[in-house]
């Protein structure tokens, strides 16, 4: 993610960044433009590109496009990196290749040059490549495909002034792709029907062949029936002459050709040890071995982000900053602004004065109503800011630092391949991983992060899930401060009821949930690495940029509905409505109805409220645990409800709010009656 601007750039000249997953390709992005960025999604998808001014050219527009393995899309990724191509005409295609990996880049290359887009080609990481014995003959592979090729460490800065100045040169590939004559001749007919557009007929005329089905808006827009017809059936005699699927065929042809190019261009040279970053590498996906050091990094997340970033910082932020000066200070002063603090009631000693004192008291209650508004129980300082940047905001900051180094160090892609098998029992593959982890940090970031799962059916699978029973570092350092005085059995007891609802949710929503099911799990793996610092704060501030600008504005609309609920008097109702089922379905104190209402505004304020209850002594251990469960079970807090909207939609987010609500509860008093009848000790 990077930095945003307002205002998209002006744009006189095009260029795209096209690449395979984790080539390095965002960092080469960031040095090209700087902060000059705009991030937005994708018209009609969930895709989010992002576009900037290029620092070598100021009228220009760079454009980086999500990481792809194919031009023929297989996910939302591709299909919108394609688009990009085909829809915005480019004066420049910059493919960034990792040098360790050459041929999966070539194979992108040959559908490029297929294009007959201006191309260059950016040989990435050449460091890590030399590591493992790798070279490649940049001199030769720019003279085989007939394009610009450069050598850069992107993380380094090394090589992007070549980069630069390659750019100014790029040109189409005059390297082609031969195929049999059967799919020559096929090519030739159905680039016969085509119109003019910003890629070759050829390369269309082959992903048509393919069958592209994402291409069908695009046809549907350019073509007529005659010539629908005519290419359907081109396709279908060309189908009876291949045993395999002519996308099939078709990639089979360009995999030769890359081979043929890596055996010309490339050298790899023997290498005694595997250096420690390898070993390390494979340790982190070892089914056995993995376990541990999965168990370690979550400790050390726990310990960065759960007891310095939610103790430490939000201790000093909260009580230091806003407690102890911000807000003191705001009260008082709209207590000052306050006028005829001394009227309460009118005295009608004369219809003068009664009139006079009538007018006094109903200014009294419109100032009042504004006092309330910023600084009452549920005022924008008192609660939306001292929450949004006094709690939340340290918290979320140390989760984006220690996930900035986990992404750079390569670990979670492997830990996605560990736990892969299990997660294919719930309808997911190893990709889950990654915002399920997220979702022990924030899980309004972890639901925006659900992008990354390829099926609509995931997506909405990981947002249940995360939804239901992950909680935040913020309420998981809360929890674990109630359940510390407490026996271990009680911990042991609650996070094996929050594990095992998870898999039986995640497993039932798979039967469920409508869609194609889990997609082919293919996960790239690059080498570990020790992270780079300044990646690390360039990322960081981004995505600080993006919660101040996006997620805090939740925490003020939410806090606004509590607001207008409170001066309705519809909370209060609410608390009385929910008595009976707190009370005597999970046998808690009534004055826990309140901890579970403003548990909604944030389930660690709730989980909060309930340390508190349990600080003074009015639950006992089993009322503590029982009350732990629902509240994780619980709907979560109100700016991830929002997300959930935002990313699943409206009715989608009631659907799981409706199924969280009363299935916490069920699953509380469940446990409540079975700690009672079987009279287990805490």
């Amino acid at each position: 993610m990077h930095g945003r601007s307002r205002d998209r750039p002006k744009t006189g000249r095009r260029y795209a960044l096209v690449g395979n997953p984790n080539v390095g390709k965002s960092v080469i992005f960031g040095a090209l433009t700087g902060r000059y960025v705009v991030v937005s999604n994708y018209p009609g998808t969930t895709v989010e590109v992002s576009r900037g001014r290029a620092g070598f050219d100021r009228d220009s527009e760079l454009i980086d496009t999500p990481g792809i393995n194919n031009l023929i899309p297989m996910s939302e990724d591709e299909v919108v990196t394609r688009d990009i191509l085909l829809q915005e005409k480019m004066d420049a295609v910059i493919q960034v290749i990792d040098a360790k990996n050459l041929r999966r880049g070539l194979l992108i290359t040959l559908q490029l040059a297929e294009m007959g887009l201006p191309l260059v080609v950016d040989l990435n990481m050449v460091d890590e490549a030399g590591a493992r014995g790798i070279t490649t003959d940049a001199d030769a592979l720019a003279e085989t495909l007939g394009v610009p090729v450069v050598e850069t460490i992107a993380t380094q800065r090394r090589g992007i002034g070549g980069l630069v100045k390659a750019i100014a040169g790029a040109r189409p590939s005059d390297f082609t792709v031969r195929y049999d004559e059967d799919l020559e001749e096929a090519v030739g007919e159905v680039a016969g029907l085509l119109p003019e557009t910003n890629i070759s007929k050829r390369s269309l005329a082959l992903m048509l062949l393919a069958g592209d089905a994402s291409l069908a808006p695009w046809v549907e827009r350019n073509l007529g029936e005659e010539e629908v017809a005519a290419i359907r059936e081109v396709r279908h005699r060309l189908e009876a002459h291949y045993r395999e699927a002519l996308s099939s065929v078709i990639t089979n042809y360009r995999l030769v050709a890359a081979e043929a190019i890596v055996m010309k261009v490339q050298r790899q040279m023997h290498v005694e040890k595997r250096p420690l970053a390898e070993k390390l590498g494979a340790l982190a996906m070892h089914p056995i071995y993995g376990i541990p050091v999965l168990l370690g990094v979550l400790f050390a997340l726990y310990l960065f982000v759960g007891v310095f970033g939610a103790g430490t910082l939000v201790d000093f932020f909260q009580g230091t900053v806003f407690e102890g000066h911000i807000g003191p200070a705001a009260v008082g002063l709209f207590d000052r602004l306050l006028p005829f603090p001394h009227i309460h009631h009118p005295v009608p000693t004369s219809p003068y004065n009664y009139e006079v004192t009538a007018s006094l008291s109903t200014l009294q209650e419109g100032f009042r109503f504004v006092h309330d508004l910023f600084v009452g129980q549920y005022g924008m300082i008192t609660v939306a800011l001292s929450y949004s940047i006094a709690i939340v905001f340290p918290i979320v900051t140390t989760f984006f630092i220690a996930f900035g180094i986990l992404e750079d160090s390569g670990y979670l892609p492997r830990l996605g391949v560990m736990t892969n098998s299990a997660f294919t029992r719930i309808g997911l593959n190893g990709r889950a991983v990654l915002p399920m982890v997220l979702g022990l940090g924030c899980g309004t970031m972890a639901t925006l992060t659900a992008r990354i799962l390829e099926t609509r059916k995931e997506r909405v699978i990981v947002t249940l899930l995360l939804a239901l029973g992950v909680p935040c570092s913020a309420q998981l350092g809360v929890i674990l401060g109630i359940l510390g005085p407490l026996p271990f059995t009680a911990t042991l007891i609650w996070a094996g009821v929050i594990l095992c609802v998870l898999l039986l949710v995640g497993y039932l929503a798979s039967k469920v949930v409508t869609g194609d099911g889990e997609a082919c799990f293919l996960m790239e793996l690059p080498p570990m690495r020790l992270p780079q610092l300044t990646n690390i704060a360039v990322k960081t501030i981004a995505r600080i940029e993006w919660y101040l600008k996006e997620a805090v504005p939740l925490f003020i609309l939410g806090t606004l509905v509590l607001f207008t609920l409170d001066r309705l008097h519809a909370l209060a109702a609410l608390e009385n409505l929910a008595r009976p089922v707190v009370v005597g379905l999970l046998d808690l104190p009534p004055e826990t109805t309140g901890a579970f209402l403003i548990g909604f505004l944030r389930r660690d304020y709730g989980a909060a409220g309930l340390f508190a209850l349990a600080s003074r002594g009015l639950m006992d251990p089993v009322q503590s645990l029982v009350s732990l469960v629902t509240i994780t079970l619980f709907v979560p807090c109100i700016a991830n409800f929002f997300m959930i909207v935002k990313e699943r939609g409206a009715k989608t987010a009631i659907y799981m709010v409706a199924f969280i609500f009363p299935f916490a509860f069920l699953v509380g008093g469940t446990l409540n009656l079975i700690l009672r009848t079987l009279e287990v000790g805490l």
